[in-house]
């Protein structure tokens, strides 16, 4: 009897601990950034540079109606319960009306709704446009020790539905924030427009893809307009630095910014992208033309598709001909 008690005694003492346990588990944020114990705010400057030059990517360059430019920037601070897109995962309403028009609504109505319901967002910061491929634009955000992940999206005009931006990146490393933080930018296809070129018309993606890296190779059509199969990796089409204000900084915001870059602070980082010369195909060799009874000669044509650039491979001949014997002789 005595065995048995302390047998029943035993397991009510285990199954007492492992509630406890259990309880204290369930109250813990989820995800990376249930780690960080720095000072609970932090506030940065985040500066986007665009890199879209038509020295950096010369192939079907958009120089009109509308030139190449970048769309404001959207972006939120929040904790690992949240993502505003996700590389190989399906886009959200919002971020396709971002991706394909520029429009937000949808966008922050997410956000916002994320923020209401599972109160993963701490804030969201936009930056104003930049209204050339080359150009900064720069604003301020705040990170909270329980929210410490950033996230934005800045569309590539003009596109199908290309963007560039970053995916929860952590400001935090356990105790501290970091000091300072420089991503390249590369460009991502929502998987919403089945465009090719930067001025695809409108083409919406049934059923809808995730969303994908554009590289120099995929998608692996000549069509791409970033397509260089020559190149092992794009050069990045922009860049975002974010730097940790200091106290005595955070009663001074950051200016917004929209100007034409300077060619020593951006483009001498670019190397050049060499553009190799494209020809249509042949056409149909033309009629056969000189005397009769005598060997005349033909011809056949084809022309440029695409301008060689920064040293590519230049044109071939355009013409090409042939002898031939003439018919329908008197």
């Amino acid at each position: 009897m005595e065995n048995l008690m302390f047998a029943y005694c035993s397991c009510k003492v285990i199954w007492t601990l492992l509630l406890t346990i259990l309880g204290c588990a369930s109250s813990l944020p989820v995800g990376d950034d249930s780690l960080c114990t720095a000072e609970e705010l932090a506030k940065y400057s985040i500066i986007f540079t665009g890199k879209w030059s038509q020295t950096a990517f010369p192939k079907q360059y958009p120089l009109y109606r509308p030139p190449a430019q970048w769309s404001s920037m959207l972006g939120v601070t929040h904790s690992s319960d949240y993502s505003m897109w996700k590389k190989n995962e399906y886009a959200s309403n919002g971020v396709r009306d971002f991706a394909e028009k520029g429009e937000a609504w949808v966008l922050m109505k997410e956000i916002e709704e994320a923020g209401e319901k599972i109160q993963s967002v701490h804030g969201i910061f936009s930056a104003p446009a930049i209204s050339s491929g080359t150009g900064q634009t720069s604003t301020e955000l705040e990170v909270h020790s329980r929210h410490p992940l950033v996230s934005f999206v800045v569309r590539i005009v003009p596109s199908p539905d290309w963007f560039v931006g970053i995916d929860s990146l952590n400001l935090c490393e356990r105790d501290h924030w970091m000091e300072e933080v420089s991503v390249d930018l590369f460009p991502y296809d929502a998987g919403t427009d089945s465009g090719f070129t930067f001025s695809s018309p409108n083409f919406a993606t049934i059923p809808q893809d995730t969303v994908t890296e554009i590289t120099c190779s995929s998608p692996s059509h000549p069509a791409n307009s970033f397509y260089y199969p020559k190149l092992k990796i794009l050069p990045p089409i922009a860049h975002v630095k974010m730097v940790k204000l200091k106290k005595n900084q955070l009663s001074f915001p950051v200016p917004y910014n929209n100007f034409q870059a300077k060619s020593n602070e951006i483009i001498d980082s670019v190397s050049e992208t060499p553009l190799d010369c494209e020809v249509s195909q042949w056409s149909s060799w033309g009629l056969c033309r000189g005397p009769c009874r005598k060997t005349g000669t033909k011809i056949r044509t084809r022309f440029i598709v695409l301008q060689p650039a920064n040293n590519g491979m230049p044109c071939p001949n355009l013409d090409e001909e042939t002898g031939c014997e003439p018919e329908n002789c008197v």
